[in-house]
């Protein structure tokens, strides 16, 4: 395995934003592994089986309309409580984790399930009104009508469920180093991950 990095995080962390930067900044390839499961719950939506939805998911599903959309995001969080969908969808992770050169993978099972062995594990997180204020900026600027309350509800059912279910419970890897992005900036998320990822990868050699 090449520099394949795992972050995982509960929602609104800023797990995505770092994991983007990280990528960029090593010029390995990136995947928001939560995208596979929003794409699963928006298919669910629509109608179909999740199971089946994530049997037959393709990279072009990544790209659907709607799958930054609250409800999407509620969807997710429900189909990733399914044993069978998480099942459906581990290979299509652990083959983008394996590439040449390693790649970058955030999500809230990656270091614990998806790549075990990943020299490098971050879990990112932050405390739930943050990181439902962050989730309401963002919401808000996209034009959905939301309240604080009603997204600082949300952060905490996912939470929940993301926690509680028995099916790979988010939790952080025994060797994962903490992230703490709640008095952080951006940018200086982003320069701690980078210092972490370099001191374990000098550490590996």
């Amino acid at each position: 395995m090449g520099l394949t990095i795992a972050i995982d995080g509960p929602a609104a962390s800023g797990k995505g934003t770092i994991s983007k930067a990280l990528a960029a900044h090593f010029g390995l390839e990136y995947l928001d592994t939560g995208l596979l499961y929003r794409a699963v719950g928006l298919r669910m939506l629509q109608g179909e089986d999740p199971v089946q939805a994530a049997r037959g998911l393709t990279v072009d599903d990544l790209d659907a309309d709607g799958l930054r959309g609250p409800e999407a995001a509620q969807a997710a969080s429900r189909v990733a409580a399914i044993p069978e969908v998480r099942a459906a969808l581990v290979d299509f992770q652990r083959d983008f984790a394996a590439r040449e050169g390693g790649a970058v993978l955030d999500g809230r099972d990656i270091g614990t399930v998806i790549c075990p062995e990943a020299p490098v594990k971050i879990f990112v997180t932050a405390d739930a009104e943050t990181r439902a204020e962050r989730r309401f900026r963002d919401l808000v600027a996209a034009g959905h009508r939301l309240t604080l309350d009603e997204v600082l509800a949300d952060i905490r059912a996912r939470d929940a469920r993301d926690t509680g279910r028995a099916d790979a419970p988010m939790r952080a890897a025994e060797d994962a180093v903490a992230l703490d992005t709640t008095q952080l900036s951006v940018d200086e998320a982003i320069a701690a991950a980078i210092a972490l990822i370099e001191r374990r990868s000098g550490e590996s050699r």
